[in-house]
């Protein structure tokens, strides 16, 4: 639930960003306004970092885990939001776990 919100609310700011300074999506407008005063930039920084540093972890997990399709978070990390991506994650990374904890069980 909380990765379809994620999806959600920053689609549809996205959408509202478009329409008032489209028409297309243009991306330093976008980081201009980001950035345009320090709440906005603090908001930008502490997003950069904990984005940048869920996604090596989510990265060097799923190479620990052998998960498949990690380019399908990857490109739902930069063309949604990490806010989709990482719950996401989170959820095939579960069920990558459970499907391991089976297979140890059935090995034994």
């Amino acid at each position: 639930m909380i990765g379809i919100a994620g999806a959600v609310f920053t689609t549809i700011s996205n959408i509202e960003f478009v329409k008032g300074y489209g028409p297309g999506f243009d991306v330093v407008k976008f980081f201009e306004l980001a950035n345009n005063n320090p709440a906005s930039q603090s908001l930008s920084f502490d997003l950069l970092f904990v984005a940048s540093a869920i996604f090596i972890w989510m990265f060097i997990e799923s190479r620990r885990l052998s998960m498949r399709h990690f380019w399908i978070i990857a490109l739902a990390t930069f063309s949604i939001a990490i806010a989709f991506s990482a719950p996401l994650f989170l959820f095939l990374r579960e069920r990558r776990l459970l499907e391991i904890n089976q297979i140890e069980h059935k090995n034994n």
